[in-house]
């Protein structure tokens, strides 16, 4: 298995161990930077541990927090009950654990082209073969419909849609939403839909599959990690939403494996079920701060000769385009990048070779004199290289 995102820090390291402080714009990770868990959502964790409930919970996590869950998804429009619900150790074991009871050897599982490499390489892992959808870039990375239409066979057997959209930013239009449900709907796929980054948005909300289509087998996933500041925390869920009982085979199957791995984190699932119950506020200022962020590196990378990039309208991820020009490759170019600027990216290949390629991803979490700075950096390093690139 192959992940790029943490694969890149390895090189980050041997630039450390020289001395050299490297800023790392490679993780989703809020924390790092100057976001916070909300204070109630703390104190939910810690009252936790004060209290003693650092014991098993049941497999699919504490019935109170499935209540939560399931209220909380019902606000938002989807109607799941809190039996349909499995707490998980963060989003990635949900999608391990489904990926596990959907797909075997004689499989096919659509992925957004470029993708979270989870996606692929967890359907790697279990025989399937994972295929790429294109997302059109010069409309902003939008999903493109024919091309989902058409690569749909007989052993496709799912489709991922992950929106807001990690690594590009794009947040599907309704419309869009509705003809990828229907294209499912019309070739029996299960739709997995991974909305960690749902609240994180700026131009548009999120729209949930699970509010436009309600008879459709599904699964949703979600978590504490991004919204609320807290990815070491590994607590997220799944919700399978299953009106005529069509995947009733496949529910028993995660249920199977939810027993075998015992449990998810138990203090962390009291932290979530605050994050749930309680006020929200702080989405609006995290957003304010990242709308600030984003707007600055977009303006800084298509002033750079060689890079372009198209807004994000959510998450905190960019996907800027290396320009043949350049004269490097996407893996070159991060790692020159690193040894020469101290600045650590994700190249594109890593988010899937087809659609990937030829790209960067850059987070946009850190604050603006910092990410000004590593952008510039970036630019100066290619003005460097113009004269040669050209020769």
């Amino acid at each position: 298995m192959s992940y790029a995102i943490r694969e890149v820090v390895e090189h980050a390291r041997v630039i450390e161990r020289q001395g050299h402080t490297v800023t790392k714009l490679n993780i989703g990770d809020p924390i790092r930077f100057d976001f916070e868990t909300p204070e109630h959502v703390r104190n939910a964790f810690i009252r936790a541990i004060q209290e003693g409930r650092s014991n098993y919970s049941d497999s699919e996590g504490i019935p109170e927090l499935r209540n939560a869950i399931a209220a909380s998804e019902g606000k938002t429009g989807v109607n799941v009950s809190p039996e349909d619900v499995i707490v998980t150790t963060g989003v990635t074991e949900g999608l391990e654990m489904v990926l596990a009871a959907v797909l075997d050897e004689s499989s096919e599982i659509l992925v957004p082209g470029p993708s979270y490499p989870a996606y692929m390489e967890y359907a790697k892992l279990f025989g399937a073969r994972p295929v790429e959808y294109h997302k059109i870039e010069s409309e902003g990375w939008r999903p493109d419909i024919d091309d989902i239409r058409n690569k749909i066979g007989s052993k496709t057997k799912a489709i991922i849609v992950n929106s807001p959209n990690n690594p590009t930013g794009a947040v599907y239009t309704r419309s869009e939403v509705k003809e990828i449900l229907d294209i499912s709907g019309e070739h029996d796929l299960i739709v997995l839909s991974d909305e960690i980054y749902d609240r994180i948005t700026y131009d548009r909300k999120t729209v949930k599959p699970g509010t436009v289509a309600k008879d459709l087998p599904m699964v949703i996933f979600n978590g504490l990690s991004k919204v609320y500041s807290s990815p070491g925390w590994r607590v997220g869920y799944l919700a399978v939403r299953d009106p005529s009982g069509i995947i009733s085979d496949i529910k028993e199957g995660i249920l199977k494996q939810a027993r075998t791995r015992l449990c998810a984190n138990t203090v962390a699932q009291y932290g979530l079920l605050a994050a749930l119950e309680g006020p929200k506020d702080h989405v609006s200022k995290m957003c304010a701060k990242l709308r600030t962020r984003r707007d600055l590196a977009v303006k800084m990378i298509n002033e750079i000769e060689g890079l372009s990039v198209s807004l994000p309208e959510g998450a905190f991820y960019m996907f800027p385009k290396i320009d043949p020009k350049v004269g490097l490759d996407d893996k070159k170019f991060v790692l020159e990048v690193l040894e020469k600027c101290h600045v650590l990216l994700v190249h594109g290949s890593g988010f899937g070779k087809e659609f990937g390629k030829n790209h960067f991803r850059l987070v946009y979490l850190a604050p603006e004199e910092v990410l000004g700075d590593a952008i510039s950096k970036i630019g100066g390093f290619l003005g460097e290289r113009a004269p040669r690139a050209a020769a």
